[in-house]
């Protein structure tokens, strides 16, 4: 049985959080709301934990997952980023944009593309998420949640709750978020003076970017 946290979407009650935290530490899966759907996160050093959020997804190791990152400078330690890449970076950080970019060293081995070595790296824009991260202390790893067999993400808790009791560690209630997912932007091209793929529409404004 997952637990639930029900927490105040403008002030999150930290002793929840913390809470939250101490079971991602010990290899848990939680559900947590982001600016565009809710997500499943693990610890990023928890094989296992890895593993199972794969699982629950039902998705193989070619299927990108991302990191939920603090702030921009975090990001530059995940990926290599070049001066182009880091301009665009700052325009669309905090906020609904999943960029793909080369993995650095920092990032396991296991949880990066098998074949290209990338990893999407995003700087979530919500209170409770970025409460949660900074409690955490480093990235999580994360993927939307998408149950099996279906197109559109989860954004009730209590309905994630129900479905998924059994292989959750918590689920965390701010409120319901939006269904709109993130604009995933490949930067990788930009690398070799290529320029930036849009790999999926979604929230975040690609005019913003000068896309």
């Amino acid at each position: 049985m997952s637990q639930f946290f029900e927490v105040h979407p403008e002030n999150p009650q930290p002793r929840l959080l913390k809470q939250a935290v101490q079971l991602l530490e010990r290899g848990g899966v939680l559900a947590v709301p982001t600016d565009s759907s809710y997500a499943l996160v693990c610890h990023l050093d928890d094989k296992s934990a890895a593993d199972r959020l794969r699982r629950i997804r039902q998705v193989d190791d070619r299927h990108h997952l991302t990191l939920l990152c603090r702030d921009l400078s975090e990001v530059a330690s995940y990926a290599r980023v070049d001066n182009r890449q880091y301009r665009l970076l700052k325009l669309a950080t905090p906020g609904p944009y999943t960029f793909i970019l080369e993995a650095s060293k920092e990032v396991p081995r296991r949880v990066s593309h098998p074949s290209r070595k990338t990893i999407g790296l995003r700087v979530p824009q919500h209170r409770t998420l970025s409460d949660l991260l900074a409690l955490h202390g480093a990235p999580l790893l994360a993927t939307t949640l998408i149950p099996p067999g279906e197109t559109d993400p989860l954004n009730d808790a209590h309905d994630i709750r129900e479905r998924f009791e059994h292989e959750l560690a918590a689920v965390i209630d701010a409120g319901a978020c939006a269904l709109d997912p993130t604009t995933v932007i490949d930067l990788t091209p930009m690398g070799t003076g290529g320029e930036p793929e849009v790999l999926r529409q979604g929230q975040g404004s690609l005019q913003h970017l000068g896309l």
